[in-house]
């Protein structure tokens, strides 16, 4: 964007960016020259205000639907003449040329958001959007989904499990938006398809030195230090990020005691890129993390003196090109190399069993995709290949064979190599029809990995706006192929877990086919207020999930013949109405899949139940029928403002095969206290929240914010899962506080 006088001449001037419906205000400031570039903007329409003194503020309305640049020339003019130049926005609450439904997470969101544990801070952001459930400690599962979570960070796909103690995390500090899709998925995204998380990271486009610090403690000895500074000039801008973090509650324990569970994380990344004249930019990142910590123990565990260490670590590289050939064509070229390590250690006093893990893979990613705009379409096209080479090693000793099934060997070595290889062909237009917006692609995947399989997976959205009752239809259909986990893959498919057990199901675990439907409206209510409503289904076969090898923290792909999910989500969200800002969501879920199995590793009696149970359907892990989650913030005076929250869940399933006083026992009766067992469900969680905070500038660009956050004010026991039919017990965090300290520049 370029801001001139009458004359041409260049202003330096100050710039706002308003979209209320990609949750985006930010205020920037043109070069001396009066040049502002904004990249990496959410697509949308956007309020675009223009201020210098002396001169009238211009207002407008622009509209972001492409990759392509856009450059915009805004002229001012003296102050006399402002009822010549002002043009009256409209409200940008509504997106009413958005082609399905997209959920947005905005720089005010991040920065306001709630305390978060160590390397919770961005799976806690997706987990408060509508239709997405935590399970266990902090894995994600949208729409019933298991391991099917995909994040692209600036245009990199990460398909593995991202929760804390399996993957590597940005820190919210690091993020400069998100937008999230669990419907009208582009083609552009395959392979992990229940969700795909958007990620962009935060850029500052001004001139000169900038950094952020954030520091922040609280309740479980929780401390957290983040810091990082970038410099940019005209063309160029180098940055470098660093924290860590020590807490002594990492996952979520199977016991109210909360044994053993001390964690310590940290990360260096660095940043540089390259504008060549008005067409080329290249960008190099480079990023490092780690995490140790322990596994929580049981109580017999603990009476035992057990320590289990697990460590994730992550160092990856990335280069990214992009060229304009001309206002209506873009290509980009996008490459990523990494290292990733996943360890396992047990002592001496572990049991039932002494186990150790190393696994881990090399990867590289390779995507070339272009853009080309002609009247009111836009086509988007390309290719990408993603090459991994996975190594496993695993052992054993029993140390409590009354735990195991007679014939288990008391001893067990494993390794072996493997090789992933999978590649993906997509094209897609997206073209804008008066009051119709319509987005559809076919995208074609091949999958190599203990099996080969192909498969073409056409996408279609379409949306209507009514002008009259000022809302916008849509509705979706996603065709889906999503590959299984690669998580001990070749550990559970090897022939030698045969001698494990004198019973063995082994099956190779196929991709899951599915057909994702979506319709719904989004209508804006007295000018401040949006209501979103959507029905979904999602029909699956070969429906993935997971399950634990013999009694450690190790699990594994497995799949079952179909799934069925339904739903319903609805949301009231006011970006701001004066003083006061916040959402109100309601998910309802209903999760089946259906028997027989047909993919993955079973062992003595799981066996045996898993080849006679040929029919018959269970309620999938993650059926919870009722999800409600609300934040509002009030903002007073002279920067100050507090906020209130509260989340429910009506309670997943529980498959607990003994009595509940076999139960008490062994878990202990307050924390069976929570367990319904007439109904083989938990009893329904909640959590009432509460915060507030002050911010304030400090000269012209600093700024300061100081914020305490209050979780769970009235102590209750949530318990997440119990004994569930994949999964163990995961008891959530008891009351809590923590303090969290910004500084901007």
């Amino acid at each position: 964007m370029h801001v001139i006088d009458a004359q041409g001449m260049s202003l330096q001037s100050t710039v706002t960016l308003t979209s209320d419906a990609n949750q985006f205000n930010e205020t920037l400031r043109t070069d001396i020259d009066g040049i502002l570039s904004a990249s990496q903007l959410p697509f949308g329409v956007y309020t675009l205000v223009v201020d210098h003194p002396g001169f009238a503020r211009v207002a407008q309305e622009i509209e972001i639907r492409s990759a392509i640049p856009i450059h915009y020339e805004i002229s001012l003019l003296s102050s006399a003449a402002a009822s010549t130049v002002i043009v009256q926005a409209s409200p940008t609450l509504l997106d009413e040329d958005q082609a399905g439904m997209l959920q947005h997470i905005g720089r005010s969101q991040i920065e306001l958001r709630n305390f978060s544990l160590p390397r919770r801070g961005l799976v806690d952001l997706v987990n408060s959007q509508p239709g997405w459930l935590y399970e266990g400690s902090g894995v994600l599962h949208p729409r019933g989904s298991e391991y099917q979570t995909q994040f692209v960070v600036d245009g990199v796909p990460l398909t593995e499990n991202r929760s804390p103690g399996s993957g590597s995390q940005l820190e919210p500090s690091d993020l400069q938006s998100m937008a999230v899709y669990t419907a009208g998925i582009p083609a552009e995204y395959g392979r992990k398809l229940g969700g795909v998380v958007e990620v962009t990271t935060l850029q500052n486009p001004q001139n000169g030195l900038h950094g952020t610090f954030v520091a922040s403690g609280g309740s479980f000895s929780t401390a957290v230090a983040n810091a990082s500074v970038e410099q940019t000039w005209k063309k160029d801008s180098a940055g470098l990020t660093g924290g860590g973090a020590y807490t002594e509650w990492f996952e979520n324990p199977p016991v109210l005691q909360n044994f053993t569970n001390q964690a310590t994380s940290g990360e260096i990344s660095g940043r540089y890129q390259h504008e060549s004249g008005n067409n080329d930019s290249i960008t190099l990142t480079t990023r490092h993390e780690f995490a140790r910590f322990l596994v929580p123990n049981e109580q017999l565990q603990q009476a035992g003196g057990q320590l289990q260490h697990r460590a994730s670590l992550e160092t990856m590289g990335t280069a990214g090109w992009q060229h304009v050939f001309s206002p209506n064509m873009l290509a980009s070229l996008v490459g990523m190399v990494r290292d990733d390590t996943a360890l396992l250690d047990s002592n001496a006093f572990s049991t039932p069993i002494i186990a150790g893990q190393h696994r881990g893979f090399r990867e590289g990613y390779l995507k070339a995709s272009g853009i080309f705009q002609r009247g009111r379409h836009e086509w988007k096209a390309g290719i990408e290949g993603d090459f991994l080479n996975l190594h496993e090693q695993f052992h054993y000793n029993i140390t409590d064979p009354s735990a195991f099934d007679p014939g288990t060997p008391p001893h067990f070595d494993f390794f072996q190599n493997g090789k992933d290889r999978e590649q993906g062909v997509f094209i897609e237009d997206t073209a804008h029809l008066n009051h119709w917006t319509l987005a559809a692609g076919i995208r074609w995947d091949n999958y190599q990995l203990i099996v080969h399989r192909q498969a073409f997976s056409p996408r279609v959205a379409l949306s209507r706006y009514f002008v009259r009752l000022d809302m916008v239809a849509h509705f979706s259909y996603d065709r889906v192929c999503q590959t299984p986990a690669f998580e001990n893959i070749l550990l559970s498919s090897s022939p030698s877990v045969v001698s494990l057990n004198p019973q063995v199901l082994r099956e190779p675990v196929l991709p899951s086919r599915g057909n994702y439907y979506e319709a719904g409206i989004s209508k804006r209510l007295f000018s401040h207020l949006r209501f979103d409503g959507n029905y979904f289904l999602r029909q699956s076969t070969n429906f993935a999930d997971d399950n634990p090898l013999l009694d450690t923290s190790i699990s594994f792909p497995i799949a079952f013949r179909k799934a069925s999910i339904y739903g319903f989500e609805s949301t009231i969200a006011v970006p701001h109405w004066h003083v006061l800002s916040g959402t109100l969501s309601h998910s309802y879920l209903v999760g089946s899949a259906y028997f027989p199995v047909t993919g993955g590793l079973f062992l003595g009696s799981e066996a045996v139940d898993a080849q006679q149970q040929t029919q018959g359907r269970f309620w999938v892990s993650q059926d919870q029928r009722n999800t409600v989650r609300t934040r509002w913030i009030y903002h007073l005076p002279h920067g100050f403002w507090l906020g209130t929250g509260a989340d429910y869940g009506s309670g997943l399933p529980v498959e607990f095969d003994g009595t509940e006083q076999q139960a008490i026992a062994q878990y202990g009766a307050r924390l069976v206290s929570r367990v319904n067992f007439s109904r083989g469900r938990i009893k329904p969680n909640l959590a009432i929240n509460a915060n507030g905070g002050y911010e304030f500038a400090a000269g012209d660009r600093a700024k300061i914010r100081i914020q305490i956050d209050g979780e769970n004010l009235f102590d209750r026991i949530n318990l997440i899962d119990f004994a569930g039919l994949f999964s163990g017990n995961a008891v959530a965090p008891p009351r809590s506080y923590g303090l969290r300290f910004t500084t901007e520049f």
